[in-house]
């Protein structure tokens, strides 16, 4: 019979999943081994890391605390910052390494679209099977920080006014689209 849609909210949520992908670096005298940081590059450049995705230092000794600089000029190439906070991956750092640690989540809504049940007239005045799956894929896929979709942005790490002061500002400063004669009115001559 298909997906039955008893109510006004969708059965089709967006499911958050979270990869935790991690590199461990050799490490000499507190700074990463020679050749490192290209590894590192490389290995970003092809997991494609970019905006959404954290980057974390496992160090759990304290061995290395040059290198923490040197991976952190690496992941600014990419445009990110690394987050001070590291996930539990599963095996333990070996000693003279420290572990990069990519964490990348995703927002999509599995089974949709839906139409797996059909058109017909529906004593029960279920919503089509289908109901939500627009909203709810377009909403997954323009969210910036999937995690906000779990547990809500709450306080930002960094704010600043002036991004949100860009958007109305532009409003401000746009002419109006009636002045100097830019909306024109065009007849057919009367016929």
């Amino acid at each position: 019979m298909g997906t039955e849609n008893r109510g006004l909210e969708s059965v089709h949520q967006p499911i958050v999943s979270r990869a935790n992908y991690a590199l461990d670096l050799g490490t000499a005298g507190g700074t990463l081994a020679q050749g490192e940081a290209r590894r590192l590059a490389g290995w970003m450049t092809t997991m494609r890391v970019g905006y959404g995705d954290r980057v974390a230092i496992d160090d759990p000794a304290g061995e290395a605390p040059m290198a923490r600089a040197e991976i952190a000029d690496v992941v600014a190439g990419y445009g990110l910052l690394l987050s001070p906070d590291t996930p539990v991956t599963q095996a333990p750092v070996s000693p003279g390494a420290i572990r990069i640690v990519v964490t990348r989540m995703r927002a999509d809504v599995p089974g949709c679209p839906d139409w797996s049940r059909d058109a017909s007239i529906d004593i029960a005045s279920h919503t089509s099977s289908n109901y939500g799956c627009a909203m709810n894929r377009n909403l997954a896929a323009m969210v910036a920080r999937p995690e906000d979709l779990v547990r809500g942005s709450g306080d930002a790490e960094t704010y600043d006014p002036a991004s949100s002061f860009k958007a109305i500002d532009v409003y401000r400063r746009a002419v109006p689209t009636g002045a100097n004669n830019a909306l024109r009115s065009e007849t057919a001559g009367g016929k």
